[in-house]
Order: C-alpha cells, then structure tokens, then sequence
C-alpha cells in the first residue's frame, strides 16, 4: 500500500519523519518536474533536471520502502539509523543527470548523520534533535561539494550550503526539528533568489538555478513532515525569477560534451581517487558520490568509451547508460523530436556506435538483463512524441513491452521492433527514416531486423549437451539464430564453419562485431574468407568494445 504521510509532532525526528519526508518530497517533484525541466539551461541545456530529481527521489522512496519497517533496533521500534540508510542507497543506485546525483550525495550526507541517532540520542536523553538534524544538513552540503569535481556557485550546491548554515544557526539557538527544518527551507529559498546573480548563464536566461529549485521543494517537504503544515506557497514550482539583462549582441550559446555517461561501480575509495583524475581529464560536469564500495559515477564526455573504460580500470561498473545530448536546446525550448530510437547494446564498442547514429542506449553486461524501469527510463531520455525501441534480445521483450506500455500512458507512441540480437538491431538502425511516416519507419526496420539472420560465438563454461552435441568446457560454440550448430576448438575456425552455413542460404552483406580481446588478424581472416567464397557479398566490420560478446554475426 501507498505510504499516507501523517503529520509529527514538534522535534519528532524518526523513522515515521523520514518515510513522511520522502514521499512529500516525491509527491512535490512529481508536480514540479516540467516546471524544472523547462528553466533547466545550466550546466547543459537539456529540459530533463526536474525528470532526474523526480526519479532519484521515486528510486529513494522505492529503496526505503523496501526496507520499512523490517529493521528495528532491537526494542521492536523501527529504526531510524536504518530507514535513512535505506533511503540514501535507494537514491544512489538510483541516480540519473548532474542533479539528481548531487542529490543522492545530500541524502548521503544526511544518513551519515541521522544513521548515529541511537547513540547521540543516548547522550541527550532522547531530545536534542534539532541539533541532530542542523549537523546532519551540513554534513550533506559537506559531502555534496567534495563530490563534484569543480563546484560552481549559483547552482543547488550553494542552495545546500545556504540551508545547512540557515538549519546550523536555528539548532545553535535550541530550536527544535521543526525550528531547524523551517530556517533551512527559508534560507534555501532566499539563496534560489539570488542564483541567476551568481552564475552568468542563468543570468542570461533570466531564470534560478533548476536543481536548486528542485532542492527547495525537497527542504520544503522536510518542514512540512515535520510541523504537518504545507508551505505557504508551492515550494517556487520551477517558475523563473524575471532577471532583466541588457541584449548581448556577442553572446553565444556555449558547446560542451557531447555525452553523458553514468554507472554504478563498485571499487575500492583509492581506487576512486584514481578514476576522478582521470575522468576530469576526459570532460566536465564531473561528479561521483556513494562510498563502502558503491559509487555513482556522472560524466559528460566526448568519448563515452573511454569514461566506461576508466570506470572496468577502476572497479565493476554496471547499470550503465550513455545519452547524446546531440539538440539538447531544442530540448531547451521545450520541443520534443518527432521520432527517436532506443537501443539496448551489449558492449560499449556498440553503444557509442549507436549513439552516433542518433539513437538513446542502454548497455547491458553479460548475464545483466535490464529492467522494464530502466527500458522505460530511456525512452523518456529520448525525449520524443515517436519512439522505436530495439530490445536486442528475446529475453527481453516482456521487459521492453512493459515499458512501451507505460510511455504510451505517458503520451509517447512506442514501438517495439522485435530484435533477438544486436546485429538485428543495427540492420534496423541503417533503414530508420525519422524524415517518412512512423508506420512506413517501423515497417522497414521491422522487414530489416527480419531479414538478417544472426550468429554469436561464445566459449563453453562447462560440459554440457547442446542441439549440436556435447560440449566441453573451453569449446568455442557457434550459435545461429539462438541455436548452437557448431562446436569447434578455435574462434578462427568456428567462425568460419558458422559462415558457411549462414551463407549457404544466400546474401549480400555480412556484419562481424568482434568482441574486445578479439584482434584484427581474425576480422582480416574473416572479411578474406567470405571474399573467397562468395564474391557478391560485402563485409563491414566494428569492434564491440567492453562487455560484448566474442564475435556476432549478421547477415542480410
């Protein structure tokens, strides 16, 4: 059942207060989000910082709904070290854009501590928490600057730190909770105010600054769970602060990467220290947050392989997704594209080849399949009236059924090109025609993904009975259109025996994808051998890159 948020009483800090504040604050994003996606110019104009925030919040309510009330701390009350702790890890794996990373790092900050409850209420006899709660503000304003790379003022790191210092001066002079609560939503208002001063891009735009406007509303439904009275108004609802500027004439909008990358990864604190130096040389907008050996990883770059590489240096990286910003102040201006593509890749070799042929990816690792909150998530990063999604995979097709479900409720057209394999899913790419109908489009690229039959190399874990006979472990398999039909000892030799029998039927284009330890020698042998025996057919090679398979095969 949905969570009925209930009001506490005064200095009423607990698990019940935390519950409450999440889903006020999901609620008042819910109602801000196009608000704040429509003055969102700063850092890249791309219309989506309200959607981030609205679903890192949905991601920390969901992870602390999960978890409540099955902890408790022993004398059968729930546990606030354990709700708040709950609630900043479902924020973290759930972080999507600059802003809604900084934000998982607030409520980090914020469990770090609240997560001490037990024994700072043992040293005050069970009161002081507004106290409590000024530090715990700080600590999340402390942990939000030291999590980006190069803070900049004007933007919802300075709303943090106005509301931390505004919570610190009301808990210094004993408020309660709800003093505190209240001083932190007023100072983070004022400073909202006075952001298109501090920061030129916002002054140009005569706007505040988007995340900061989003952080207001979270600040005001703290108060508002702690006193039970709403805000006087709707916490600014994203409407622009009027900043009169004289016309420049020498302005110009300003370029920046041309991706945005994000993953979780798993890796050790040194091993982080590393991979910041290194992605802060790859890009900007640089922020990593999380800790204990989970972190969350934001970059815009222009070379989203390479970010993905610095993260498989440092740790495990998953959940990775790669957007184009590509017209992202079309977006700005609030248009959406007619049409758009989604493609779920496995390997990063293939998702940047997508992403430059305009479409949205989201890259999958072996044995990782997405889910539909992560397939309907990329389609609403493509941000268009029409969408082809290209699921790559049988197993996925509930999944990306579900999410097409759910973006039709939303207003967006979706189609689901039925793709058992990447190489499917290319075939279809080549043929999109975003400029003809959407019908003629789905037609051709479904007639395309149809027409190309699809192979895969992989190497046997163990013995095993396949349709093609026993395996033992380190056979290479040869599989064609799902099925095993050749066991071999080499890749070179498979391969071949595999293209033997895809051809045997015809075609006229071959498409290797050679996964990442694979040389060029075998793509060379390969390109040789199909020129040999069949001279009418084409062959165009790409590499997989990271996480994909040893070799797939296409042919039209």
């Amino acid at each position: 059942m949905p969570h009925e948020p209930q009001p506490q009483a005064p200095d009423e800090l607990d698990a019940e207060a935390v519950r409450t504040w999440s889903s006020l604050a999901l609620a008042a994003l819910g109602r801000a989000r196009e608000d704040i996606d429509a003055i969102n110019v700063y850092p890249v104009a791309d219309a989506d910082t309200g959607t981030n925030l609205y679903l890192t919040a949905e991601s920390a309510d969901r992870g602390l709904a999960e978890a409540f009330p099955g902890v408790t701390d022993g004398t059968g009350a729930t546990s606030l070290s354990e709700a708040v702790r709950a609630w900043a890890h479902g924020a973290l794996v759930g972080a999507r854009g600059n802003s809604g990373t900084i934000l998982a790092q607030l409520l980090r900050g914020v469990a770090d501590v609240l997560g001490a409850e037990q024994a700072d209420r043992a040293e005050h006899g069970g009161r002081g928490t507004g106290g409590l709660l000024a530090r715990a503000l700080t600590r999340a304003a402390e942990e939000a600057y030291a999590a980006v790379a190069h803070p900049v003022e004007g933007t919802m790191l300075t709303v943090a730190g106005a509301a931390a210092r505004a919570g610190e001066a009301a808990g210094a002079a004993a408020g309660t909770a709800v003093d505190v609560a209240r001083a932190a939503y007023d100072g983070a208002r004022a400073a909202l105010a006075e952001t298109p001063g501090q920061l030129a891009a916002l002054g140009r735009a005569g706007v505040v600054d988007a995340g900061g406007c989003g952080l207001v509303v979270v600040f005001g439904a703290l108060w508002q769970a702690l006193s039970g009275q709403e805000p006087a108004a709707e916490p600014v609802r994203g409407r622009a602060v009027p900043v009169p500027q004289p016309p420049d004439p020498c302005a110009q909008e300003e370029d920046g990467p041309a991706y945005e990358v994000i993953y979780l990864l798993e890796a050790s604190e040194a091993a982080v220290g590393e991979l910041r130096e290194r992605l802060d040389g790859l890009g900007d907008s640089l922020v990593v947050v999380g800790g204990d050996g989970l972190w969350n990883v934001h970059v815009h770059v222009d070379d989203p392989g390479a970010a993905v590489e610095a993260g498989v240096v440092a740790g495990r990286p998953y959940r990775i997704r790669i957007t184009h910003f590509g017209d992202e102040r079309r977006r700005a201006r609030g248009e959406r594209a007619q049409r758009a593509v989604v493609a779920v890749v496995p390997g990063e070799g293939l998702a940047g080849l997508c992403a430059e042929a305009g479409a949205t990816t989201v890259l999958v690792r072996p044995g990782e399949l997405p889910a539909t909150a992560e397939l309907l998530d990329a389609v609403r990063r493509a941000h268009a009236r029409e969408v082809v999604l290209l699921p790559g995979g049988a197993e996925l097709r509930a999944a990306a059924a579900a999410a097409a479900e759910q973006a039709r409720a939303e207003g967006v057209r979706v189609a689901v090109i039925p793709t058992r394999s990447a190489v499917q899913g290319l075939a279809a790419l080549a043929v999109h025609d975003p400029e003809g109908s959407f019908d003629e489009d789905v037609v051709a690229m479904t007639a395309a993904a149809g027409a190309t039959r699809y192979g895969e190399l992989a190497v046997a874990e163990r013995q095993s009975f396949t349709s093609a006979g026993i395996c033992q472990a380190g056979d290479v398999l040869g599989l064609i259109d799902g099925d095993v039909a050749v066991i071999g000892s080499g890749l070179t030799e498979t391969a071949e025996a595999v293209l033997d029998r895809m051809l045997g039927s015809g075609g006229e284009l071959v498409t290797l994808v050679l996964g990442p330890d694979v040389p060029d020698a075998v793509a060379e042998r390969l390109e040789a051998y199909v020129q040999h025996g069949h001279l009418a057919v084409d062959t165009v090679t790409y590499r997989g890159g990271r996480y994909s398979a040893p070799l797939l095969i296409g042919v039209e």
